[in-house]
């Protein structure tokens, strides 16, 4: 894109972006300088520090002083991980006819704003862009063939559900239409740690998707934020697709096919729960957490947990070898169970009265 001296930026559309920040010190800079390098030169871009306790507030105030089109937002008190981000996303300009997030420890490509905003005036029934992305060294968010850059929102979201594909990517690797974003208080649902892929599906219920095959966005593994901490030691992800599919598969799927996928869903989730309580996980946190979910989704299968567990049984009786070798390697058996409340024949209501 040829921009020119003399080139009228408000003849191009407005991109909002937004980084919501909290004590992201050690990478801030290399966030803000990578929109500060944008191709695309229409854009403003608003700051959210969610009251952090370094050097984050002081080092994003320091950009917004050199250059007018960052501001800082202060927070007038600390917000939880997604309710700040919708908070970030209501900062985005009234004018603006894209909005981006860029999460403050991950940074963008140069060319990320234009082609995208390229895709998405090419084909104005696009309402979301996507983009391959790296997370660390590896290439993101593949699945789509070449060259599909349009999409239908019904036939992505299909493919997201019968074939588990994923090129949504995070909110960093995503371009909205703004009028989309606004169109909705809380855009993402508060309750749901996969929040932006369950906003990817409700978008894509009313228009199309884009995706650019470059790699424009930029995701680092080595600082977890403790969204995606506690996501990860509770294992949301199960219940997460379980509720978007729930939710919305009836309005992409047939009762046939959303009948196949709730199965093989609610096989796999129990096979979890299952090896989970054979490998010795007792913690009550993380069974509160998942009896929990699934009992608002669709209710807790005890039986469905015990034939889970009796084929898991049924597996390490038939591959022996591999039975030995990982209990070779498993902790002693915690919680004060003694050898015998392993071997006594109750092995199977031991596991699941664990749970009650």
């Amino acid at each position: 894109m040829d921009h020119g001296d003399e080139m009228d930026l408000e003849s191009l559309p407005l991109v909002s972006i937004v980084s919501p920040v909290y004590n992201n010190e050690d990478h801030i800079a290399e966030c803000i300088e990578s929109v500060l390098n944008q191709t695309y030169p229409h854009w403003d871009y608003t700051i959210i520090n969610n009251c952090s306790k370094d050097r984050s507030g002081e080092i994003a105030r320091r950009y917004a002083a050199i250059d007018p089109r960052i501001r800082v937002h202060e927070n007038e008190q600390f917000l939880k991980a997604i309710p700040n981000h919708n908070h970030a996303l209501r900062q985005i300009s009234p004018k603006s006819k894209y909005c981006k997030m860029v999460f403050a420890d991950d940074w963008i490509f140069p060319q990320c704003i234009e082609e995208m905003v390229n895709l998405a005036e090419e084909h104005p029934s696009v309402g979301i862009v996507g983009a391959y992305g790296l997370e660390g060294e590896r290439v993101a968010w593949s699945g789509l063939p070449y060259p599909s850059r349009l999409v239908s929102g019904r036939e992505i979201c299909r493919r997201t559900l019968l074939e588990g594909i994923y090129v949504f990517g995070t909110s960093t690797s995503v371009l909205y239409r703004s009028d989309l974003v606004r169109g909705r208080y809380a855009f993402y649902n508060e309750a749901n740690f996969l929040a932006d892929r369950e906003a990817s599906v409700v978008l894509l219920k009313t228009c199309d998707f884009g995706f650019v095959h470059q790699i424009l966005t930029f995701k680092r593994l080595e600082k977890r934020s403790l969204t995606s901490t506690v996501a990860l030691d509770l294992m949301t992800h199960y219940n997460c697709t379980l509720y978007t599919l729930v939710t919305h598969g009836p309005d992409f799927l047939s009762r046939q096919e959303f009948d196949a996928c709730l199965d093989r869903l609610l096989t796999e989730y129990y096979n979890f729960l299952a090896v989970s309580l054979l490998k010795g996980r007792r913690d009550k946190k993380f069974w509160d957490y998942h009896r929990n979910k699934l009992a608002e989704i669709l209710g807790f299968s005890r039986s469905r947990l015990a034939i889970a567990i009796l084929a898991r049984m049924g597996k390490a009786v038939l591959n022996p070898y591999e039975t030995i070798e990982k209990l070779r390697m498993r902790k002693n058996v915690s919680n004060g169970e003694s050898a015998k409340e392993s071997s006594d024949g109750s092995l199977l209501a031991m596991h699941t009265n664990k749970i009650r």
